[in-house]
Order: C-alpha cells, then structure tokens, then sequence
C-alpha cells in the first residue's frame, strides 16, 4: 500500500509529513492496520517485530483525531526513555500539533496540559493525573499504549491494567495497543475490543541462532564458522563481528557480569580502533568520568572501558554516562555493550548482532531462566534498519547438547501468553483506594462490576478469591482512616485517605508514616520513617554496623524502631531499611559519593534513585503532617538537607538559587555562615564562587 492511498482518508498534512521523511509506501502491519479500520476509529492490537513500522500506526490514528476530529491524542508508556524518545520523534515530524511531555511530579495535575494536543505521558504519571482529576480526558480521541506485554510483568502491570480499563470507562476514545511480543494476541485483542494484526515482518533480515565451539548453529543444518581465535564465546562472537566491521550488543544476567564482560573484551576492541576513534571516545570518557563532582571506582572503570570502544550499562550509571554511552554506540565510536537483561528491555540500542550470554538471572532466592518473551525482546534489537541487510539474534550453548536443547527452549518455541498479575493485596490496596478517592467507584457492586471488565476480569470471570481480596481491602482502608461506610453500602474517602492517594504512595506506607510521625524524635529517626517503607525497595545491603546500631536504638526503647516489623505495617525488613537510613544520613553529614558507594557496597546510580525516591516520601511525610495537623517543621529541615547533602549548618545558605552542597560548604568554612554574611562580604563572595554565580547570587538579596 502506497502513502498516497491514504489522501482520501486524512488530513494532506498526514501525507506531507511521511513524504517529507522518505516514506513513499507502507509496511505489511501498516497496511494491514489501515485495513482493518485504522482511520475509521477501529480500535487496533498490532503485534509485530521491532522496527516494523508499530509506531507510524499509533502516529496516523493519534494525528488523524487531532486534526480531522479536533480531539487530543495520548502516548503511554511505561519507560521514561522510551516516552522521551516517542515524543521527541513526534514534535519532529508535526512541529505545528502542540505537544507536551509529563512524566515528573506525581502529586502535581499539570493543569497546563490541558492547552495542548498530543500528550506524552508515563503510565504512572497519568493514574497521578487521573487521581487528580483532570479535566480534559473527555476531550482525548486516541489514546495510545506502548509495550502493552507490560500487561504481564508483577509490579507494573496490574497498574496498566486498571488504567486501560478506567480509560475505557472515562473516555469515549480509539484504543491503539502495540508490542512485539504476545503469545496470546486474540484474547487480549478480545479484551480491548480491538482488531488484531500480527506479522513477522522485519524490515532487516533475523537470523536466530545458538553458539557453540566456534560456530553458530542456524538450524537446518545452516551452520557459520565464527572468524577469530578465542574459546570463550562471548569473545569469538566480537571478534566475528569486529571482523564484519559491525557492533555487538551483549546482555548479562547481572551488573557484576556487565562490568566484568566489557574488562574482557575491551582488549580485543583496543587494537581495532583507528587514531580519530580513540580521540573521540576519549572525549566521551571524560563525560563519564565528569559525571560526579568525585569519580566513584565505577566511574573510573567506565571510563576506563570507553577509551578502548566498550561499555557496560546498567541500572548503576548515573543518567549522563547513559546517555553518553548510548550516543556513542549510536554513532558507531562504541563497538560493544554490556546490558543488562532486565534494562535491555528498556535500551534502544539496535546493533548488527545481539548476544544473550546468560539465559538464567538470580531472584534473591534461586536462579531462574528468563522467558521466550524476554528473549524474543532482547534479539528485536539485532540488525539495524538502513544500516543491516541481516541481524543475528543468539544464545550461547555449554555443550553440544544443549544446543537442541536451546534452539527447540527458545528459537523454535512460541511466546508466553500475558496473565493478569491483578488478584494481588498490595496492588489492589492502592487502586481501591484511588477509586474511592476520585468518586469513580464506591460500593462493592461497582467495584465488583469494574474487576469484571479488566484483564484479571476477562480471563479467571467472577470469581471468590477476588472477592475475598477486594473485601479484606476495603476492611483495611477503613481501619486505618482512609475512607469510611457511608449510606447504602457505599464508601468514601475520608481528607487524609484523599491525601494519601494523591501522594501516590502505598496506603500501608501512608499507614506507617503516619504511626511514626511522633515517634521519630531526630533526622535518622525521620530517615529511618521514610526508609521503612515499600517505595523504598529494594533495601541495600544490611551492614554489620547497622544491624548493631538498630539492636542497641531497640533495647534503648527508641520509639519509631519498636514497631518497625509489627503485623500492621507489613514485613519491611527494618534492618536493611535502617542501613538504607544510615546511607542517606551519611550523605546529610556531607560523606561524598565515592565513599558512600563504597561503605554500602551500591552504585552512583542506585544511591540516587534511593535519594529520590527518600525525596518523594519526605516529602509525602510532610504532606501528612499538614494533613494530619502535626508540625512539619523537622521533616521539612531533614528534607531539605537530604536534597542537598548537606548538615545543619548549611540550611541557611542553600536558601539561594546557585549555592548548593559543595558552595554552602565552601561559604561556610570561609566565615560566610548565613545569608546574611554574603551582604556583608562581597568580595570575598565574589572570590570563591567567581563573579558570575557571585552576581547571580546579590541578584535575589537586590544587589547589583
């Protein structure tokens, strides 16, 4: 199917935007999209390959609503980076559609979304909306959802699935569902009132395989002898591919094995490299290198690693070094990366040959093999479109044996199907109560009559145990103050639980915040509040000191580590969330990353997604506070503090915009203890911050 076969059915912007970006024709899962309904308003399930063109789809059925329907169109997904990358690609090729991204403050309604468009959200940040009650949902004509094989993943799917569902009730809007892997594309279809179109069509060549002694098996009897001279396999599939003059995209079952992988091949790369390449990757190192104000051993080791044209990537590197490492793969300076299993499924790194090294990945208790589906997500990065004629997907082998093994376990095996993961108490405990909160849902019969139409609902009907459940919910809200029995069996929400869903946080965290609010007597009590909760998982590692500290606070009868593990509050594990505690109050004392990372044994990228996230929940602890009618003044200081990294005695400095940990510190030890000071110090201000950020700061006292 040609572009110009759609002029008749949208708007000529439409055609002028594919035009201009060189597409003349349309891919089979396209055509197939446009002829099942697309732009009639059809609801549409599209499972097909990476870089088959799923995008374009959900792009026509979103631009023809706003521009032929005059309604808005929303992208949901459940990644940032993905969100980000949509929305970047969209306002590119539609700069006259009003277009906006929200994926931050999760207490916050965006009202200004309301003036634009095309809305790019995460699935999170629009349930936050939701619970907001935002205005403009009647006004959506298309709505969006990415990677909707999320639908089965425990911790974020039952989210998106009660937010289809409620989008479904709330907006009378086009449903466009996509993902590359379903192994049971009809029944979700069903579900979603959608027409279903599955392809295999790639538009580079996929060549699935497994690795053994020095060759990869096809299947078939197709077999490839694998240039170069190593035994060890993950290094015989770089050498063939640096041979090719191609990159090789690694996935590891851990970040230990990541940052191990890349030390290992980076020799091999190093030889390869011409004199312009290590110039440039010189330069990227010092981006990761510069990443914090002090270089952690991690950063070190990037770095390191980046110089000889290889680099692991993992949930531990802080956002630039991702984003300097991704950029440098993507403009062919990097060779080879080492991901980890579980952020491959979120890296946009396609690459000529994709090697999934470990097929079993540890859950705390065993180690499991990872699914077709997972797999299959993985191999979709190999071959690179415009780039590749061909892709190679593969799995390594320990013995001949297991070849057979893993081709038939893998290559020839068809997808896991999606399970609602819905029935759960955690997971309905917040939802229940949002329910409530926004006057969606209100008795027991309506809540019942929702559970009917979501995923869990469509697939297991009505049944006892989701009875039970939604049952011992609600008595739980109620006992702890969240909502109450009102007239004719109905319940709503009392100010508190309002409170508490708009925060977005767990009600039995809110539970427990609230319990210990006069209990925690100083900062690492307040810390040791917020860190005992479930946002907070996973903990970092016990440490022997902290186990020892929590023992001697409990014997002493401190108060907010008495009830730390008490039936009403869950299993947290108090110990590990006092160790987490005692991280985040080493960072209020002004101990610098380096030393932290190594203290706790965590990474720069795990320390400040715990700063964050402790960020949210004082924040939230402030907010019940106000709600509750208690004084908030010592959270307020402690969050403050924890912001910056900063002791007491810096509060009055980090008051100004430009004066943060390491200029309130340096103030400070020059005799410029407080605001006032700087009036009274000019220049000496002006000698230690230079004179830019000094008039920077005279500005906001009215100086000059």
């Amino acid at each position: 199917m040609d572009v110009t076969d759609i002029r008749p059915m949208v708007p000529r912007e439409v055609v002028e935007s594919l035009e201009a970006r060189g597409i003349s024709a349309f891919t089979p899962p396209q055509a197939a999209a446009i002829e099942k309904g697309l732009l009639a308003g059809r609801n549409m399930l599209v499972a097909s390959p990476t870089a088959s063109g799923k995008t374009l789809v959900a792009e026509l059925a979103c631009v023809n609503a706003i521009l032929s329907k005059g309604k808005k169109a929303l992208y949901i997904a459940p990644m940032r980076a993905l969100v980000s990358e949509k929305y970047n690609e969209f306002k590119a090729a539609y700069p006259y559609i009003k277009t906006a991204i929200s994926m931050g403050d999760l207490d916050a309604s965006d009202m200004w979304l309301s003036e634009y468009e095309m809305i790019f959200v995460s699935t999170e940040k629009l349930d936050s909306l939701i619970r907001h009650k935002i205005s403009w949902l009647p006004q959506v004509g298309c709505i969006v959802f990415d990677e909707i094989h999320m639908l089965g993943e425990p911790d974020r799917g039952p989210t998106l699935e009660l937010l289809i569902t409620k989008l479904s009730e709330m907006a009378s809007a086009q449903l466009i569902a996509l993902s590359a892997t379903i192994g049971n594309p009809k029944e979700l279809a069903e579900w979603l009132k959608a027409e279903l179109v599955v392809s295999d069509y790639r538009p580079v060549k996929l060549r699935k395989g497994i690795v053994s002694d020095g060759s990869v098996y096809y299947g078939d009897e197709d077999k490839e002898e694998l240039a170069g001279k190593s035994a060890i396999p993950e290094i015989r599939v770089l050498e063939d591919t640096l041979e090719k003059k191609k990159q090789v995209l690694i996935f590891y079952a851990s970040k230990r094995n990541t940052e191990a992988g890349a030390v290992r091949l980076a020799p091999h790369i190093r030889k390869l490299l011409t004199q312009k390449e290590v110039e440039e990757l010189a330069k990227v190192s010092d981006k990761v290198l510069g990443a914090l104000e002090r270089p952690t051993a991690q950063c070190v080791k990037l770095a390191e690693q980046v110089k000889s044209g290889v680099a692991f990537h993992h949930s531990g590197l802080m956002n630039a070094q991702r984003f300097a490492v991704e950029d440098a793969f993507k403009n062919n300076l990097i060779k080879a990366v080492c991901s980890t299993t579980t952020l491959g499924m979120g890296v946009n790194l396609p690459a000529h040959t994709v090697l999934i090294r470990d097929i079993h990945r540890h859950n705390g208790i065993s180690a499991d093999r990872i699914g077709v589906n997972e797999v299959m997500q993985l191999f979709g990065r190999a071959g690179r479109p415009k780039y590749d004629k061909e892709g190679r997907a593969l799995l390594i082998a320990t013995s001949k044996y297991d070849v057979i093994s893993l081709y038939k376990s893998y290559l020839e095996a068809e997808a896991e199907p999606i399970d609602s993961n819905l029935g759960v108490v955690p997971i309905l405990r917040t939802h229940l109560l949002a329910f409530i909160a926004e006057d969606f849902l209100n008795d027991v019969s309506s809540i019942h009559g929702f559970i009917r139409k979501t995923f869990y609902g469509h697939q297991y009907g009505d049944n006892l145990h989701m009875k039970n459940v939604i049952g011992q919910v609600l008595d739980d809200l109620d006992a702890w103050g969240f909502i109450e029995a009102a007239a004719k069996g109905s319940y709503i929400a009392t100010k508190i639980g309002k409170r508490v869903s708009e925060l977005y946080i767990d009600p039995m965290s809110a539970k427990w915040i609230l319990d210990s609010l006069d209990m925690a007597a100083d900062p690492l009590g307040i810390l040791y509040m917020v860190s005992n909760t479930v946002e907070m998982r996973p903990y970092i590692r016990p440490t022997e000191e902290a186990e020892a500290q929590f023992v001697m606070r409990r014997a002493m009868n401190k108060g907010v580590y008495l009830y730390a593990n008490g039936i009403d509050y869950g299993s947290y594990d108090p110990v590990a969330a006092f160790s987490t505690a005692l991280m985040l109050n080493d960072w209020m004392d002004e101990l610098d990353e380096n030393s932290l990372v190594k203290k706790y044994a965590t990474t720069p990228g795990a320390l400040f997604s715990k700063l964050m996230n402790a960020d949210w929940l004082m924040y939230s602890a402030v907010e019940l506070a106000k709600a509750s009618r208690k004084s908030a003044h010592s959270l307020i200081d402690t969050r403050v503090r924890l912001r910056y990294g900063i002791k007491e005695e810096l509060l009055d400095l980090v008051r100004l915009e430009q004066i943060g940990r390491a200029r309130a510190r340096r103030l400070f030890n020059n005799g410029i203890k407080r605001v006032s000071d700087i009036r009274a110090n000019r220049e000496k201000v002006i000698l230690l911050l230079g004179p830019e950020i000094a008039q920077k700061v005279f500005s906001q006292l009215g100086g000059t």
